[in-house]
């Protein structure tokens, strides 16, 4: 690329990109991975690692791989020869900002905590983690309930930092796994304090699964110094009537009426939409959504519904909440 054309990418092209699935009923995620991976090296310059996690059960399925994902055998694999079918699915194309191409800095990251499976995606910068980039023992606390430091970046990246720094708050506060209505309200607090520290250069967007229903995304966009590209997140929601579907970038077509049945519906959620002709939907600053079968609830009160149909936190390791029930009266009296 010649000085001007590298300006022209590093000005106008996004860095980092997400995609994430979340079904009503186990679905595959080719048509969507497919064209996404265009953009890693083909349509855009996403071309430094890639990454897809899902849920079979309760357990997760992780692939990471720092080729391009538009040549990447392994991406090919997923996206061509090996359809398989999940209910909950991230996934991450990177343009390295913070840290060097290695597996170790590729999203999503995987941890245990509570004897649950739990994966993050992110994209953006978090100036409140940068300090751990310089020399700093721990990265920043969080919340205001003060703990050990069970979880540590394996990395370099503000991306992993953050997710752990999520995870040693959530570990610090309950002691028995809290319902949906209240990790909502607990993740909206955290996500608030870190946007806090510095708003106007956070960029925060992310995926956050915690077991094989329910998927959170977190948007705060923006836009980094020098670049006419705002980073953020936007959904879509197919369901009956379902109708043809066309990438933006990949000349593939689905007619989605001759795949599916009257009980799937498919939310997707992606930096960038995927399609040209359905409707997407962009995040709002600041918001918190949990999807589950498909469907956005973007309060902690409509959190109930999923918790109720048994999509809550579940773990053979720690109990459930002695106050589930006080917790889901508080929250129906805010609906």
């Amino acid at each position: 690329l010649s000085q001007q054309q590298n300006h022209e990418l590093h000005t106008s092209i996004l860095y980092c990109q997400l995609l994430g699935m979340n079904c009503a009923t186990p679905t595959d995620f080719v048509f969507s991975f497919q064209g996404f991976c265009q953009r890693g090296g083909v349509t855009d310059i996403h071309s430094d690692g890639w990454g897809l996690s899902f849920y079979q059960g309760n357990g997760v399925r992780t692939f990471v791989d720092t080729e391009a994902a538009s040549i990447s055998p392994i991406a090919s694999f997923l996206s061509q020869a090996y359809p398989i079918k999940t209910l909950n699915m991230i996934s991450h194309i990177r343009y390295a900002t913070r840290g060097s191409v290695d597996l170790q800095n590729v999203h999503p990251f995987q941890r245990e905590m509570w004897g649950i499976n739990w994966c993050f995606a992110h994209n953006g910068d978090v100036p409140m983690f940068a300090s751990k980039q310089n020399g700093e023992n721990h990265a920043p606390w969080l919340g205001n309930v003060k703990g050990d430091y069970v979880y540590h970046p394996i990395g370099d990246t503000d991306s992993e930092a953050v997710f752990c720094a999520l995870l040693n708050a959530l570990r610090a506060k309950f002691t028995t796994l809290p319902s949906l209505p209240v990790l909502h309200e607990t993740l909206s607090s955290l996500c608030r304090e870190i946007v806090s520290h510095d708003e106007e250069e956070t960029i925060l967007n992310f995926l956050l699964t915690c077991g094989p229903h329910v998927q959170w995304v977190y948007s705060w966009p923006g836009a980094r110094p020098g670049s006419n590209v705002w980073n953020g997140l936007h959904y879509t929601v197919r369901e009956p009537p379902f109708q043809k579907c066309t990438l933006r970038d990949l000349d593939v077509h689905i007619d989605f009426a001759q795949v599916t049945s009257s009980d799937d519906r498919v939310a997707v959620i992606a930096t960038k939409p995927l399609t040209q002709n359905e409707e997407w939907i962009e995040m709002k600053r600041g918001e918190l959504i949990l999807f589950d079968e498909g469907i956005p609830h973007t309060a902690a009160h409509e959190c109930i519904e999923c918790e109720e149909k048994g999509h809550g936190l579940q773990s053979t390791a720690i109990p459930r909440s002695p106050q589930l029930k006080e917790d889901l009266r508080r929250f129906q009296s805010q609906a």
